[in-house]
């Protein structure tokens, strides 16, 4: 066995070879940990309201958290590695805040149109990429802190939008902004697809392709996957680009949704991204999560709020309630897997 297989091997999360076989281990069920508060929730909401259960509803509820769970599903990858990224909900708000600034008119649009419509989403994900241009240099290149270089640029990327809309909200998006946000693909919306391509495409490169394998490999022991023969540093930058690319397809998820870019876009969403993941088994320290655990957090989170909205509890309680139910299920999936979420 080649020292690269055996980094992976060790890192695998839900396959444990044992007496010359494979056998599923534990870690493949507590991805499924928050299956059944899931579905305890589902049961409540079918209580409820008559409407719970209506493919309406249930879809309103995946376009709400289609684009927080491309973030999600960003944060996660760089979790995995070891490192975080908070600078995701500014780039959800800047990147397309940047694109309808430059591509809409003067005036209530609060544009400058020095660029046609048809620019808006390359010039989103440019402005993505470039984003994460800068934190791979600055973590990578520069060895700085992960935690403090990505928020000062969740800071300044904050104040950039807040800069050139002048805190007010960019109104008529063209029609290639909205398009994602208001289409629909074979009768379902086209941001149910995009946020359940990506976590399939994510959870297949993660568990088959070996570069996948190589983001457990680095957060599970850095040092070892670089004797391994991984190339560390590259894997890194490579992740943070792709974390920022997915930041900013939410944010224009988001806007076209909203058919807006307000100057406080994703403002605060950081931490239920964070939530999402914990809950969903993802460790803070690298090398252990899945994404399937990451996608039923956030899947948990919206739905919770759901019901609630049917209850009729005012909106100013759902942080406090969303608080208490993170910590709950917290304790459930300690109880049910065995193992402390760090």
């Amino acid at each position: 066995m080649t020292e690269t297989t055996k980094a992976e091997a060790a890192t695998m999360p839900s396959v444990a070879v044992h007496g010359g076989r494979k056998q599923l281990s534990l870690a493949r069920f507590r991805d499924l940990a928050l299956v059944p508060p899931i579905i305890l929730i589902l049961i409540i909401g079918s209580f409820v309201s008559s409407h719970f259960f209506t493919w309406t509803n249930l879809s309103d509820v995946l376009v709400s958290m289609s684009w927080i769970g491309l973030l999600v599903l960003a944060e996660t990858l760089v979790l995995l590695t070891g490192k975080m990224d908070l600078s995701l909900e500014s780039t959800a708000g800047l990147a397309p805040g940047i694109a309808a600034w430059l591509t809409l008119p003067g005036g209530v649009h609060h544009g400058i149109h020095v660029l046609p419509g048809g620019f808006a989403i390359p010039v989103t994900l440019l402005v993505g990429v470039a984003i994460g241009v800068i934190n791979a240099v600055l973590v990578v290149k520069l060895g700085l802190n992960a935690f403090i270089v990505t928020l000062g640029m969740l800071i300044t990327l904050r104040g950039l939008l807040t800069g050139i809309s002048s805190g007010q909200t960019f109104f008529g998006m063209s029609s290639s902004m909205t398009y994602v946000g208001t289409a629909n693909w074979l009768g379902i919306p086209a941001a149910i697809w995009i946020c359940v391509l990506a976590f399939a495409i994510g959870a297949v490169t993660l568990r088959y392709l070996r570069v996948g394998r190589s983001l457990y490999a680095i957060g599970g022991n850095v040092d070892a996957a670089r004797a391994a023969g991984i190339r560390t540093d590259r894997t890194y930058m490579g992740i943070f680009v792709i974390a920022s690319l997915l930041a900013a397809i939410g944010g224009l998820m988001l806007s076209g949704h909203l058919a807006s870019v307000a100057s406080s876009q994703a403002n605060g969403s950081i931490f239920t991204v964070f939530a999402a993941a914990v809950i969903g088994g993802v460790s803070l320290n690298g090398g252990r999560g899945s994404l399937v655990g990451a996608f039923t957090g956030i899947l948990l989170l919206y739905l919770v709020q759901n019901v609630l909205t049917f209850a009729g509890v005012s909106g100013e309680w759902f942080d406090f309630l969303n608080g208490g139910v993170i910590l709950v299920v917290l304790v459930i999936t300690r109880v049910i897997s065995g193992r402390s979420r760090d």
